[in-house]
């Protein structure tokens, strides 16, 4: 059976996409004026935009743009919802609505209320909408609350409300990242003792190797696909972990470049397969083979950094040379011939950069996943200098400073302490719970109100119906979005509030944000293009006015950004250059992230490598039509946000489809095209079609969101991860 892919990504295709994009939003020249203005971009966490102006780096590179800007801009300049939607729509009809249907339905302009037994939303004004949310807060114990955000929020915002939330007296505060990669800042700390790439943009300018593992930037970060083709043309080499052959990591023309837009550009020298779940026993894999080769070449590995940098190399060494290799190779599904020449290629790289995905963090071993990473970067001293180092592949444009800045469940000790000596506040002390501790909680009938600033809190949850049914516990929830989707929907407590906001462009007020290479970027905001949407800091603002005493903290001062960054600069160690931001229009990288010396943020100033055991895991083979299935994005998507049902850079024209291994397909008894329901303990899917992927035998892809139904709440029990990427269902023919 033939499997049909595209011979290249990108180039041509993707400009005709963002063009059409272009025109639905209202021409080319109005996107190019949005995406040109001083804002930085909306999608991804790579960044670009801000006072260097539209679409350039922080190195200055222009013109930097992909075609997720396009969608997230044209998203925000969508015309208004019709203001009889929801009188015509009722919540039964909108409930089988597509997650493409209510992005595509309009901007959010006016508050809208569903209560109990309610069947349509109402519209009421933004004076009742909060003071019902006034009340409702007043009347509920805070144990009995929690407070949840996207990463598409301002640093100002998500700051405000976390201490909007303390103040009042809970530490159930919560963000996205415990859904991707708070694996990766776990690991990384217990490791490193920072949870965010120790590299910065331009030490990739220099990299001559880098492992891509887990990861698809061709769908979800295209602007890292010219990096990656950079590498390649200065002969460098790129090594793709993937159990997925995905088309756009082989070939992929970069827009921006016109010989790779002509010709394509080969992008992965290595491509390897293992198995899902399989990386530890990889990693592991080439960790041993680097210690074999170094007893007759000692230039292999870097004594002297393992024995003056590093802790626990001993018992790390023990555990590889304990390993059999028919253990590696039957954990990991490659041969070990491969792992050698993986190691092989990796001893004779010089400047080596390893970034990863939630193909690594989505499991119930992801910290460990993330710690089996950071020991192959320490066994060559690939950590702790310049050219060289640790990037997680970050989704959401500020999720990571939506973290940095205290949305947590737990504040960092110096946050936590500063925050009570200089405002004479009391804070909570206890841990607050996590994000899928919150769902289990509510499930419970713990809570009785949750506020959603912004984001997808239903889509981006493991076993749907589980998370309908907890949403629905909770007495009042109240989201703050620009658009529709489906937690308004399928996501509604007893009481449901949707408040309209503006988007980061039309913002009365500069705002920032801040990369995954740790780059704090300023927003200058814009003019709103609807009338009715407010800004998210001034409706948490006004809230708190109503909500809370006017000291020790001076809420109404807080309506202002400039001072919530003064605050934020005075407060937040390593921040301290938000304090004259306003004046010198200055952008800066973030004080102690990036590791460029052998001086590590640990008590003991050294990186400590840790023993990985080789996970349990299943590979789809212990019985005819068991599979081992891994939630994927489509190149026509966002997170959770569905642009069109098209997946051009796998071939594929619609989202109800299982990706399958040809070979699986004849094995099975299956045909291309033909229906099948998907199914286990969790949950099924039924009325998917078969459609022949070049994945790894015994396992395949399916869609998130639509496929969240069949992902139990089976989790990583360090970082609080749901395994999106290693579920176990099986395939039941519907003919």
């Amino acid at each position: 059976m033939k499997v049909k892919t595209p011979r290249s990504a990108g180039g041509w295709g993707a400009i005709l996409f963002s063009l059409k994009w272009a025109h639905r939003s209202g021409g080319l020249l109005p996107m190019l004026r949005a995406l040109a203005s001083k804002n930085s971009c909306k999608s991804c966490a790579l960044g670009m935009g801000g006072q260097q102006g539209g679409m350039r780096n922080e190195k200055g590179s222009f013109p930097e743009v992909c075609n997720k800007s396009f969608l997230a801009q044209a998203s925000d300049m969508q015309e208004a919802l019709p203001a009889n939607f929801f009188k015509i729509h009722d919540i039964s009809t909108l409930s089988q609505w597509s997650p493409l249907q209510l992005e595509l339905s309009g901007r959010l302009t006016q508050p809208v209320l569903c209560e109990p037994d309610n069947t349509h939303y109402r519209s009421i004004s933004w004076d009742e909408a909060i003071d019902r949310i006034v009340a409702k807060i007043k009347a509920t114990l805070p144990d009995r609350t929690f407070f949840y955000s996207s990463g598409r929020s301002s640093n100002e915002a998500g700051f405000l409300l976390q201490l909007l939330a303390r103040s009042f007296g809970t530490n159930n505060v919560n963000n996205c990242s415990f859904y991707c990669h708070q694996a990766s800042g776990v690991g990384m700390s217990q490791s490193l003792g920072t949870g965010t790439a120790t590299v910065q943009l331009e030490d990739l300018d220099a990299t001559d190797f880098i492992f891509l593992i887990g990861a698809n930037p061709a769908s979800n970060h295209p602007r890292f696909m010219r990096t990656l083709m950079e590498i390649r043309r200065r002969g460098g080499k790129v090594v793709v972990i993937n159990p997925a052959r995905e088309p756009g990591l082989e070939n992929f023309s970069v827009p921006s470049d016109i010989k790779s837009l002509l010709f394509g550009s080969e992008i992965a020298s290595d491509y390897v397969q293992p198995h899902i779940g399989g990386d530890i026993g990889l990693l592991k894999g080439i960790g041993k083979a680097l210690l074999e080769f170094s007893e007759k070449d000692t230039g292999v590995l870097y004594p002297e950094f393992i024995e003056n940098h590093t802790n626990n190399f001993s018992a790390y060494k023990k555990d590889l040379e304990a390993t059999s290799w028919e253990h590696l190779e039957a954990s990991s599904g490659v041969k070990r011939d491969t792992m050698h020449d993986l190691a092989r290629k990796y001893s004779r790289a010089k400047n080596v950069v390893f970034a990863w995905a939630m193909g690594i963090t989505h499991h119930s071993h992801g910290v460990e996943n993330v710690h089996s990473i950071v020991n192959l970067a320490l066994l060559r001293g690939m950590v702790g200098r310049k050219n060289a180092g640790l990037l997680p592949l970050r989704g959401h444009s500020n999720v990571q400073g939506i973290g940095s800045i205290g949305f947590t469940p737990q504040l960092k000790q110096e946050i936590f302490n500063k925050l009570e000596s200089s405002y004479g506040l009391s804070l909570p002390s206890q841990k607050g719970l996590d994000t899928l501790a919150c769902m289990e909680a509510s499930h419970q009938g713990k809570f009785d109100f949750a506020w959603n600033l912004g984001g997808n809190l239903f889509g981006s949850n493991p076993d749907s119906r589980f998370t309908t049914t907890a949403l629905s516990k909770i007495d009042f929830v109240l989201y703050m979005n620009t658009t529709l989707n489906q937690g308004h929907i399928l996501g509604r407590g007893k009481t449901t509030l949707i408040l309209p906001v503006l988007a980061r462009d039309e913002e009365p007020q500069p705002t920032t944000q801040e990369s995954m290479f740790s780059y704090i970027r300023m927003s200058d905001g814009g003019k709103p293009r609807h009338i009715g949407p407010r800004s998210e800091v001034s409706v948490i603002a006004e809230i708190a006015e109503k909500l809370l005493p006017p000291q020790p903290i001076p809420w109404k001062e807080l309506r202002e950004h400039e001072n919530i960054r003064k605050m934020i600069g005075s407060i937040v160690p390593g921040f301290e250059k938000m304090l004259t931001i306003d004046e010198s229009k200055k952008e800066f990288h973030i004080d102690g992230r990036t590791l460029h010396s052998q001086q590590f943020p640990t008590a003991n100033g050294k990186a400590k490598f840790q023993v990985c055991p080789l996970p349990d895991i299943s590979n789809g083979t212990s019985a005819k039509n068991n599979f081992t299935l891994m939630t994927v994005r489509s190149e026509g998507q966002f997170n959770t946000v569905v642009y069109e049902l098209q997946d051009r850079y796998r071939g594929i024209r619609s989202r109800d489809v299982v990706l399958m291994n040809p070979e699986d397909i004849l094995s099975g008894g299956f045909r291309e095209g033909q229906k099948v329901t998907v199914k286990n303990d969790t949950g099924e899917l039924a009325g998917l079609k078969i459609h022949p992927f070049p994945i790894r035998s015994g396992n395949i892809l399916m869609y998130y969101p639509e496929a969240n139904v069949l992902v139990p709440r089976n989790h990583d029990t360090q970082s609080k991860t749901p395994s999106f990427k290693s579920i176990n269902v099986v395939l039941m023919s519907e003919e």
